[in-house]
C-alpha cells in the first residue's frame, strides 16, 4: 500500500478565480492551461492501517494548520474510494521553487493524488483521478491530465473534471519562467473573487475565451493562444486587484518584464507573450528559436529565469524513486 508519483505545475492560460463550491473546489467557470517541465513534484505515499494518525511532510517540513487541512480533503476521498480508514504518511519535493506563482500547489496535490490511488488499488484513468486531485486545487485537476489540459466546470465529479487537449503546439513551445519571489495569498484571492465589481464582467466573456483557446490550440496558432493568454493574465488580475483586500500581486520587476516582452514583440517583431498566474513570477511564452534571445532580455531586468518546455501528465514512479 505504498507509491511514489510525479507531476509537473501548471501555467495558467485561461484561469479559473473563484469557487461556487469551496469544499470539493468546484470553480465558477471552465480553465485550460499547460504543464511546465521538468520542473516536478514527486510524492511517496503509504497507507499504514495500524497507524493513529496522518503524517504529512513537504520539503522536509511536517505540515499542520489549513495546508494539512487541504491534503486531508484528497486523502479522505481516497480513503471513501477505497472503503477503508487507513492513516497515511505522505512526503513531497519540489524540484522549482514554491509559492511565488509558478503552480506547485498544482503539480503537489497531482502528485499525491496519483500516488493516494495507485497505493490504494484504484483502477482510475486520469481524468477520474483529477477529480481526487481537484479538492486540493483546481488546478491539479489539469497538472494530472497534463500537457494542455481543460478542466470543465460543474458541480458534481462527472462533470468537473480534466480533460487533456491534443496540440501540435506542444514540441515548438519554450517557457522563460521570470523568478519574482513575492508574497501571495491565492486562496483568500479565490474565496473573495465574486466580490469584484469586475467579477461579473469576467464571467461575461469567459466562455468565448474558452472556445478561442481551445481552436487556436487546435490550430497550433501560437500567436493566438498566447495572446489570449496575455490578455487573460490582465483580466484575472483587474479582478482581484478590486476585490475587498485590494490584492496587487504584481511588482516593479513584474511590470518591467511586461514591458521587456513587449518591445521584443513590436521591436524586434518576435513571437513573445507573457503570462502570470496568481503571483508576481511571469511566464515568458515563445519558441524554441528566440528563446536564447529572450532569457538575455529578461536577464537585464535583474530578474532570474528558467526555461521549461511543456510537461506530459501524472505518473505513477518505480519503487526505487521513492522518498521513504
Amino acid at each position: 500500500m505504498k507509491a511514489t508519483a510525479k507531476a509537473h505545475p501548471i501555467q495558467g492560460l485561461v484561469k479559473y478565480h473563484g469557487m461556487r463550491d469551496t469544499e470539493r473546489r468546484m470553480p465558477y467557470h471552465d480553465s485550460i492551461s499547460v504543464c511546465t517541465a521538468p520542473s516536478h513534484t514527486k510524492t511517496t505515499v503509504e497507507f499504514l492501517p495500524d497507524a493513529d494518525e496522518d503524517v504529512y511532510v513537504i520539503g522536509g517540513e511536517e505540515v499542520d494548520g489549513r495546508g494539512a487541512e487541504r491534503i486531508c480533503a484528497v486523502v479522505d476521498r481516497v480513503r471513501e474510494l477505497a472503503d477503508f480508514d487507513h492513516r497515511v504518511r505522505l512526503e513531497s519535493e519540489n524540484s522549482f521553487p514554491s509559492n511565488i506563482g509558478f503552480g506547485s500547489s498544482a503539480s503537489g496535490f497531482a502528485a499525491a493524488a496519483m500516488a493516494l490511488a495507485e497505493a490504494a488499488d484504484l483502477d482510475m484513468t486520469r481524468p477520474e483521478v483529477s477529480t481526487i486531485a481537484r479538492r486540493g486545487s483546481a488546478s491539479a485537476a489539469r497538472a494530472v491530465t497534463g500537457a494542455f489540459s481543460h478542466l470543465y466546470s460543474g458541480m458534481n465529479d462527472t462533470d468537473c473534471r480534466s480533460e487533456r487537449i491534443e496540440t501540435d503546439l506542444e514540441d515548438d513551445l519554450r517557457i522563460v519562467a521570470a523568478h519574482v519571489p513575492a508574497y501571495k495569498e491565492t486562496e483568500q484571492a479565490h474565496a473573495e473573487a465574486a466580490d469584484s465589481h469586475m467579477f461579473d464582467a469576467r464571467m461575461a466573456h469567459i466562455h468565448a475565451q474558452i472556445d478561442d483557446m481551445r481552436d487556436a490550440l487546435y490550430d497550433a496558432d501560437f500567436d493566438a493562444a498566447f495572446e489570449l493568454a496575455e490578455h487573460d493574465s490582465l483580466s484575472l488580475a483587474a479582478t482581484t486587484m478590486t476585490g475587498p483586500a485590494g490584492w496587487v500581486y504584481w511588482q516593479p520587476r513584474t511590470i518591467a518584464v511586461f514591458n521587456a516582452v513587449r518591445e521584443l514583440r513590436t521591436e524586434e517583431e518576435i513571437p513573445v507573450y507573457f503570462s502570470t498566474d496568481t503571483g508576481a513570477s511571469v511566464y515568458i511564452n515563445t519558441t524554441e528559436e528566440y528563446v536564447d534571445r529572450v532569457e538575455e532580455v529578461v536577464a537585464d531586468c535583474g530578474v532570474e529565469t528558467d526555461v521549461w518546455s511543456v510537461g506530459g501528465p501524472a505518473e505513477v514512479l518505480d519503487e526505487s524513486e521513492a522518498l521513504f
